[in-house]
């Protein structure tokens, strides 16, 4: 046995590969290399913004644009019809969800609109808004739903009606806002809603119509796609922080704001993830449910937040301001969503 081992070593074919070994020594740790690598994006957009930020015909931009369709078609790919079929019946579960989702979200950050004053600190407060605005995230959600036990049927059936939602609920709530920070009319929203549904919707439909023929070969290689569906992410946010360098959009924020926003998302997510238990226990949802409610209902989706900030600030200077909040809040979600399902397991 260690004679084989030489040998192997001798031909140059190491018994574990580099990668693994990165990979292994980054779990040993307990760090997710999404994450590390979402923060390292960061960091390099802000060290070449000029890369990031060249916008032409063939760019980086353009390529994540292109990029942000070809994810959601191969989502429409691995959701089949059962899936929405499947426990269909549980309209309290269903209801509560998405008004957590799209109302009880956008409710606390609009009382909070008075704290933030100055234009720079309304850019912050609009990105804050906009994350309120989004819909649930669906891999993260299902995965973690199924760690602690939670009803996984309603968790696929909400999370993907939730992202679906989004598209046309995210863009008419963010008219809210926008109509007294930036003019935009309700053509201009009406607009947006057309060109997220041309990205958006008509891929994962096309993926629906494809699933029962190519849907099998979506889910075996579902591992190289979720690999692929970051990639995206990634260049979207390194792109999105390029452009806000390039125009130094940060300068008017110290380490101190910074600070609070990650301590103010921390503190909304809790404060959510509270009140849906609270209303679980009020209408007597068996723990089930409860799992599937509160862990839905509190997750935002950084694959929608970052696909459709790019068609709903187009032309936009400051588009790493209006990500920030989604991107504190994703890396919070899923390392306390984490702790939460392994205790509940």
């Amino acid at each position: 046995m260690i004679q084989h081992h030489h040998d192997a070593n001798k031909e140059g074919v190491p018994p574990l590969g580099r990668k693994n070994r990165l990979g292994k020594f980054l779990k040993k740790i307990k760090i997710d290399v999404f994450l590390t690598l979402l923060l390292l994006s960061v960091v390099i957009a802000w060290m070449f913004p000029a890369i990031g930020a060249y916008q032409g015909t063939i760019s980086l931009s353009s390529l994540s644009s292109f990029g942000i369709s070809i994810i959601f078609f191969f989502y429409g790919l691995r959701l089949s019809y059962d899936k929405f079929r499947a426990n269909l019946g549980n309209t309290r579960l269903h209801v509560t969800i998405h008004l957590i989702t799209f109302v009880l979200f956008p409710v606390l950050i609009l009382l909070i609109r008075p704290m933030f004053q100055g234009d720079d600190n309304i850019l912050l407060w609009l990105g804050i808004f906009y994350l309120a605005v989004l819909p649930s995230t669906v891999s993260s959600s299902v995965v973690m739903v199924s760690i602690a036990g939670g009803n996984i049927p309603a968790a696929i059936l909400n999370a993907s009606i939730s992202s679906l939602m989004g598209v046309f609920i995210t863009p008419l709530l963010m008219s809210i806002v926008l109509s007294n920070t930036t003019g935009v009319d309700a053509a201009g929203i009406w607009s947006i809603i057309g060109k997220l549904v041309l990205q958006i919707i008509l891929p994962v439909a096309l993926g629906m119509l494809l699933n029962s023929r190519f849907g099998a070969f979506a889910e075996k290689h579902n591992r190289k796609l979720r690999m692929f569906d970051q990639t995206i992410i990634l260049l979207i946010v390194y792109t999105s922080f390029c452009a806000s360098f390039e125009n130094n959009a940060f300068d008017g924020f110290s380490s101190i704001t910074i600070i609070g926003c990650v301590v103010g998302m921390m503190l909304l997510f809790f404060i959510v993830y509270f009140i849906v238990g609270l209303i679980c226990s009020r209408m007597k949802m068996n723990r089930e449910d409860t799992i599937t409610a509160q862990f839905c209902s509190s997750k935002k989706s950084l694959v929608h937040g970052s696909a459709m900030a790019k068609v709903i600030f187009a032309g936009y200077h400051s588009v790493g301001i209006i990500l920030l909040p989604i991107m504190i809040y994703h890396v919070l979600q899923i390392i306390v969503v984490s702790a939460i399902a392994k205790r509940s397991s």
